[in-house]
């Protein structure tokens, strides 16, 4: 907040890269262990789960990595605390012989004959690459190293620079529970010399998981030519139904404060785009306002943006605003009487109206559909002759992260859902766009997705398919060489 020096983070240089492409390198391509080797780990990391879970459980561990977090990522306790109860419970559902029955599963199926029959397995991919970004110093990285790790993978492990001592720790809590030293890599360097090492160790990376910017995601993708899964950024939308009864209007005003402006906006599935019905609109928008000027920084409810300055957002709330019809509802100034330096962004929770209209023009929909890692969103008054069209805009938007329909009305709900694709949706009257996710999966909807926090999207993002089919009983007695075919 001040802008004084509180870590020294090392930038392994390029000619210390060889430890870590070893390691890469030497990992096998069938992994640490298999439904057919070294099935013994899939209950010592059983055990591991259930003494970091236990470790999570205790108030002192738990504010210590909620405090180091809010060292690192300036928001709230509150979002501190959730973030450690999130990781908590994720690790309590892999305790025991979870891992074994989520991950060494297989199935078979009979085959053409007597004595054969396929059995599919999920197989890991082997030496893996986990890319992980500053908002959530240590769900993201938490969630995914230990994703990697139940399914037999060796992660080498790059958080983003400014949060990474909160990995660092982490991991050395992973081996206090009993994981091996050898089982990961993790290393401290810049982006820069982390895309240099992508490239120098390329042939040996079987996989790599990325999370954070569309940009560097792409750049990922290319370098490692395609054996990557992202979860990207995402422009994410919430519906107000024409159904919502007036008295749950303020709760819902209160999660749509929550989804646009909790970590100042930095979260991937933070609100961006908000459709409200006119006959709720004004109601609404009062009461949002009235929460939005109870955020401050005295409780880090809002707080420094580590991605983008007060530059960049007033130059892109200036663009908006020149835009016929278009309102500024509140905010859009920077914060005042704070020592946060320039290099990072402070402003005030904001919001602007936007006509449904401009949308349908195309360079005004990209600048309208920009995403600003902070607190802004948009919000859209929709009548029932306009739904057709919002869900035309909803098409067109680019990333398909989360998003919310509030409404219990079935027939609208089917509408919506039926013409959208986003990973992650919630539907009802307690509808967010914002989750805990070890309940639930996590993650974009579109071929290249990673998904966090359940069993199924561990499996999607960290296995691949293997199917093994036996044949062993000896061919009949009557078999007669065939015809050449």
């Amino acid at each position: 907040m001040a802008g004084n020096s509180m870590l020294i983070v090392p930038n392994t240089p390029p000619e210390q890269f060889g430890t870590f492409i070893d390691g890469l390198k030497n990992t096998p391509s069938y992994g640490l262990h298999n439904p057919y080797r070294n099935i013994e780990r899939y209950n010592m990391l059983g055990k591991v789960s259930a003494k970091v879970a236990e470790a999570l459980s205790q108030a002192d561990i738990a504010d210590y990595f909620a405090t180091l977090i809010q060292r690192v990522m300036p928001k709230s306790y509150a979002q501190c605390i959730g973030e450690v109860t999130v990781t908590r419970d994720f690790f309590y559902n892999f305790a025991g012989d979870n891992p074994r029955f989520h991950f060494g599963r297989g199935f078979s199926v009979t085959g053409n004959h007597d004595g054969q029959r396929s059995n599919g397995y999920r197989w890991p991919h082997g030496a893996v690459v986990i890319i992980t970004p500053f908002n959530f110093p240590l769900e993201i990285p938490a969630l995914q190293i230990m994703g990697a790790l139940l399914t037999g993978n060796r992660p080498l492990v790059k958080s983003d620079s400014k949060v990474s001592v909160v990995t660092e720790q982490f991991i050395r809590l992973l081996i206090a529970c009993g994981l091996p030293t050898v089982d990961i890599d993790l290393i401290h360097c810049s982006g820069e010399n982390m895309g240099r090492l992508l490239k120098e160790a390329e042939r040996h990376i079987d996989f790599c998981q990325f999370t954070g910017s569309s940009e560097v995601g792409e750049y990922v993708m290319q370098t490692l030519k395609g054996r990557v899964k992202l979860e990207d950024s995402g422009f994410n939308w919430k519906i107000i139904g024409r159904d919502v009864p007036d008295e749950y209007l303020e709760y819902i005003a209160w999660q749509c404060d929550h989804d646009a402006y909790a970590a100042s906006g930095q979260k991937c599935s933070a609100q961006s785009l908000l459709f409200v019905h006119k006959w709720q609109s004004i109601t609404l928008e009062i009461t949002l306002k009235k929460l939005a000027k109870r955020r401050s920084l005295s409780d880090l409810t809002v707080g420094p943006l580590l991605s983008v300055n007060n530059e960049q957002i007033y130059e892109h709330i200036a663009k908006i605003l020149t835009l016929h019809g278009t309102c500024l509802n509140w905010g859009g100034n920077p914060l005042t009487l704070h020592t946060i330096p320039a290099c990072y962004g402070a402003y005030e929770p904001t919001a602007i109206s936007v006509p449904i209209s401009l949308f349908c023009v195309e360079q005004q929909f990209e600048l309208l559909t920009k995403e600003i890692f902070g607190p802004f969103q948009l919000i859209v008054e929709y009548n029932d002759e306009q739904v057709d069209t919002m869900l035309e805009i909803l098409e067109r938007v680019a990333h398909h992260l989360t998003a919310a329909v509030v409404s219990n009305d079935q027939e609208f709900i089917g509408k919506v859902l039926g013409a959208t694709k986003n990973g992650t949706t919630y539907v009802g009257l307690r509808a967010r766009t914002t989750g805990a996710p070890q309940n639930h999966f996590f993650g974009p909807c579109g071929p290249t997705a990673a998904g966090i926090g359940t069993p199924e999207s561990i499996i999607a993002t960290w296995t691949a398919h293997r199917e093994v089919v036996f044949d062993t009983f000896p061919p009949s007695a009557t078999w007669i060489l065939p015809d050449p075919s």
